[in-house]
């Protein structure tokens, strides 16, 4: 397992639309896999595309251990190929950061509830639906896959900022 660097906004290969996974549960996927969530780790991220560790396939991990009452849980995941569906057009905005954009955040608008579809690492099929907090890393990790950005979804630029600026008491969320 290895920790790789994260690509940042500017850096071309992050506007790229990545390939899909054709084969499953071998070697190079496994590490490949094993080193996107130790990099998600180690930067404290909720989330990462491989798109954001240079490397054009259609994964994201995602995952959040509640560290307070407050927050809410997501268990951690591997999803491959993945595809969205939206039940409604109901939309919420909320604060988005990104590993790949360090120090800022934005409001972005992002449906409410969706569904996606995709493959584990084994190749075995998934289907969620998810709501809230889930379904908004779900869309926003997704995007990379797209070659979008949250910036690029920014409806509002007087609510994009730095992390520091925005949220002064807040260390956690400023370090991400």
């Amino acid at each position: 397992m290895t920790v790789r660097s994260v690509l940042r906004m500017g850096d071309p290969r992050l506007l790229d639309v990545a390939r899909p996974v054709e084969g499953f549960d071998t070697p190079e996927l496994r590490r490949l896999v094993c080193d996107m969530k130790e990099t998600m780790l180690s930067e404290n991220g909720v989330g990462l595309a491989a798109p954001q560790i240079g490397e054009s396939l259609r994964i994201v991990v995602f995952g959040f251990d509640a560290g307070s009452p407050e927050a809410e849980e997501l268990p951690y995941t591997v999803l491959i190929n993945p595809v969205l569906a939206f039940p409604s057009e109901e939309t919420e905005d909320d604060w988005e950061g990104c590993l790949s954009v360090p120090g800022l955040r934005a409001k972005i608008p992002r449906r409410v509830r969706l569904r996606y579809t995709g493959f584990t690492l084994s190749g075995e099929r998934i289907e969620r639906d998810a709501e809230g907090f889930h379904a908004r890393v779900v869309q926003h990790e997704c995007d990379h896959l797209d070659g979008i950005l949250y910036p690029m979804r920014i409806v509002d630029f007087r609510s994009f900022g730095y992390t520091d600026v925005l949220f002064p008491k807040d260390e956690e969320a400023s370090s991400r």
